[in-house]
């Protein structure tokens, strides 16, 4: 048989798990940023045990006889807020919003744009056309303008707000998925599989979802920072997730009036939020590298 009668091969889908996980492990900024989300989904998990307090309890003894929060120090580590109540204590409770919210609103925008960006990209046709105009048509809109427009349609709640972000969020995916689908999709094995029968939900989901793993991974991880900042921000415009649950940004709202008397109290939040999304930009940008084959030869 001739080079040019061989058939193409499917290409290699993932890496190695221990290899990538070795190579992803050699990465020290990675390892930094993992490091941060692991200590931020410990606080959020063990907040009860973390602090005495409610994080709802207004406290007699945590203002001033003037009517002012509490610097940090003493029984609250990390002062009090303008009602009396332990900030460390609704940092901890806040990291749970943000976390469940950032979780849930970014794996909903993963299915959808994977599911948009798969189909168009396979198909193509009129029936990629009508996914990819409509997905341009969501792209065309400010994802924090259109956020603030639908948060404010529905009443705002956590789940709400995180359905709100996975509405604005699915369309990068989905349009990146699209791009590599189309690639796959005028493969020779995939042909092959066409010639030998294999149904279109076959080809789909055990000859192509297979190799945009890796894209899914990068964006599903990068795509929680953006859930985070992006939520934070809701709250802080006051249509977010709703007082007196915790939220780093609703933290930062409310206490906003003592920016210069106690500015810990929106340094300390807004730390939180730009720690929590470097940690996840850190532990993505590694996932590409280590998960993205023009890469390897790099190391």
């Amino acid at each position: 048989m001739t080079e040019a009668n061989i058939p193409e091969q499917a290409p290699p889908r993932v890496g190695q798990p221990r290899s990538a996980l070795s190579r992803l492990l050699a990465r020290k900024m990675a390892m930094v940023g993992l490091a941060l989300i692991l200590l931020t989904v410990a606080g959020a998990i063990f907040a009860p045990w973390l602090t005495a307090y409610d994080p709802n309890l207004q406290m007699f003894d945590g203002l001033t006889i003037e009517g002012a929060p509490l610097p940090p120090g003493g029984a609250f580590l990390l002062g009090t807020d303008l009602l009396g109540r332990d900030l460390l204590t609704r940092i901890l409770y806040g990291a749970r919003t943000s976390l469940i919210i950032g979780v849930v609103a970014n794996g909903l925008a993963l299915l959808i744009g994977t599911l948009v960006g798969i189909t168009a990209g396979y198909f193509r046709g009129w029936i990629g056309n009508l996914l990819m105009r409509f997905t341009d048509l969501m792209m065309a809109f400010p994802a924090l303008l259109l956020a603030i427009c639908l948060a404010a349609i529905f009443q705002p709640s956590l789940w709400i707000v995180a359905l709100v972000i996975a509405m604005v969020n699915w369309v990068q995916t989905a349009r990146v998925l699209y791009t590599e689908t189309t690639s796959l999709a005028t493969r020779e094995f995939i042909a092959a599989e066409r010639t030998l029968g294999a149904g279109t939900l076959r080809i789909l989901f055990l000859h192509i979802l297979p190799h945009l793993v890796p894209t899914i991974i990068v964006w599903g991880t990068l795509g929680i920072s953006t859930t985070v900042l992006l939520e934070a921000t809701l709250s802080f415009l006051g249509i977010g997730v709703q007082p007196p649950t915790p939220s780093w940004g609703n933290i930062i709202f409310e206490n906003q009036t003592y920016f210069q008397a106690a500015p810990w109290l929106v340094f300390l939040p807004g730390a939180a939020i730009l720690m929590l999304a470097l940690a996840f930009n850190l532990v993505g940008d590694a996932l590409r590298d280590v998960l993205d084959p023009t890469q390897r030869g790099r190391d």
